[in-house]
């Protein structure tokens, strides 16, 4: 459909209408029974809801228990297979292992890397969605009346 049909199409409806007058709708979330919002109410509409502490959660998951793990176990296999390849000293067999160690070594730096590149933007994405918010909470100023008394 295109936008001229559209508009036409929009434009036939209000035309149609009972109630000349304009209208203003504010747009939110059905309430639930007890007249809060329905969590994830709204067709296609996703919220954007900031955890500072389960992100802090992870991120710390992360720096304690993954990074650690991951370089307990590069480093458990660094004497095996050094072992391996002198004992296939002038075989094949010894570069293929050498090669691979290299190749494991390669692999979990990338691994390490990326798992200090989560770590951080858990970190950042807490601390600057938690801020924007609080600066922008700030900056609203209460309304003053202009009636005395009120």
């Amino acid at each position: 459909m295109s936008f001229e049909e559209e508009w036409g199409r929009h434009k036939q409806t209000a035309a149609g209408s009972a109630d000349p007058s304009p209208q203003m709708r504010l747009n939110q979330l059905p309430a639930d029974q007890g007249g809060s919002p329905a969590p994830g109410a709204g067709a296609g509409y996703g919220v954007l809801a900031i955890t500072p502490p389960e992100k802090k959660k992870a991120a710390n998951t992360i720096e304690n228990v993954l990074q650690p793990g991951t370089t307990k176990a590069a480093d458990a296999a660094d004497e095996p297979t050094k072992n391996a390849v002198k004992a296939f000293s002038g075989w094949a067999t010894a570069a293929g292992l050498s090669k691979a160690h290299t190749h494991w070594d390669d692999q979990v730096k990338r691994l390490m890397g990326r798992l200090n590149s989560e770590k951080t933007g858990l970190r950042g994405a807490s601390n600057l969605l938690s801020g924007t918010d609080q600066l922008t909470g700030g900056s609203f100023q209460p309304v003053q009346s202009k009636v005395t008394g009120v």
